[in-house]
């Protein structure tokens, strides 16, 4: 069956290359990851838009297995997705130092024949050191935080951001044990 992944980040397209999968890439519309609904939790917000662009994307394929994912880093109860700009940036960070966080990622796959599909979230669990200003300084100069939930990409290495309990994938932007998963019920 043909693997479509409604995706515009190089991050999740890389997981799926290096996991060995052949898949197309449709990008859904900007509108597809809109809708913050403030009573929302972090796992039902990436469920939710998972399911939203799985859903935009499906519209849009004769055929195919559509795979959807979003990813959030949530801090004391508070969801960081993308920083804006690099103030936006700098205070997600202030806000990760020296604390446990988690990052939740929706996902949604689709088959477009039958219209069946399934719905997962994966949660990882991570802490950052209490570094200092001139390092989250330091890091912001690398614009390596550039649309990255949480401000920070796992996968660049920094060395104070700890994954404590889950998946990296995850952490990284797809939940590959789960796509795995999933996949295997649509076989």
């Amino acid at each position: 069956m043909k693997l479509i992944l409604a995706s515009s980040s190089p991050r999740r397209r890389e997981l799926m290359d290096e996991a060995g999968y052949e898949f197309e890439v449709v990008e859904p519309d900007p509108t597809a990851e809109c809708g913050v609904c403030s009573r929302e939790t972090p796992p039902e917000m990436v469920a939710r838009l998972a399911y939203q662009k799985a859903a935009n994307v499906i519209q849009k394929i004769d055929s195919g297995l559509v795979i959807a994912c979003d990813t959030v880093a949530e801090c004391v109860g508070i969801i960081l997705g993308k920083p804006e700009n690099r103030d936006h940036a700098r205070e997600m960070l202030h806000r990760l130092r020296g604390k446990p966080h988690a990052v939740y990622s929706g996902l949604c796959v689709w088959e477009k024949t039958s219209a069946k599909r399934s719905v997962t979230v994966e949660v990882s669990r991570l802490h950052m050191d209490a570094i200092p200003d001139s390092d989250i300084e330091d890091y912001l100069d690398t614009d390596l935080w550039v649309g990255k939930s949480g401000a920070f990409g796992f996968q660049d290495g920094p060395p104070w951001i700890h994954l404590i309990e889950g998946s990296a994938s995850n952490v990284v932007g797809l939940p590959m044990d789960s796509l795995e998963r999933l996949l295997t019920e649509y076989k």
